[in-house]
């Protein structure tokens, strides 16, 4: 009896692992600092909100992004990246991001991309705080 208690608690760990792999692939903090480019901002004005950050083609290509936070706390949801190829892709973000604090360096699969524009899925993380919260985004070739 005791066995199988340890089994099925084994196997829920595995496939609660397995669930937290399939979030956005993010690099590790780096070493150095890496160069980064603004690439605009955005403003939570409700409760949940959605913006788009329109990029533009001529601004370069990345392979990763990063988004910081100011003001207040977000809790993003998720980003749907869109390439200058036409080509859409979500990537759940899922994190509290403090002020002053920003997201991993978020890989863009593929290699180096050029972006169109950054959808971004996020909510005030304190709703009746009074600040309001701003993301802006930055890109690294």
């Amino acid at each position: 009896m005791q066995r199988s208690k340890l089994f099925v608690a084994i196997a829920a760990l595995g496939l609660a692992a397995s669930a937290l792999t399939t979030q956005a692939q993010y690099y590790p903090a780096p070493q150095r600092e890496r160069p980064a480019f603004y690439l605009g901002k955005a403003h939570v004005d409700g409760r949940v909100d959605h913006d788009d950050i329109h990029v533009g083609r001529y601004e370069g290509r990345f392979h990763s992004v990063l988004l910081q936070v100011h003001n207040a706390p977000i809790m993003f949801d998720h980003v749907v990246i869109h390439y200058g190829d036409g080509y859409a892709q979500t990537l759940p973000i899922n994190r509290f991001i403090p002020p002053g604090g920003n997201s991993q360096w978020i890989a863009l699969p593929g290699g180096e991309r050029v972006i169109h524009s950054v959808e971004l899925w996020y909510a005030r993380a304190r709703p009746d705080d009074p600040d309001r919260p701003e993301v802006e985004l930055y890109g690294a070739p």
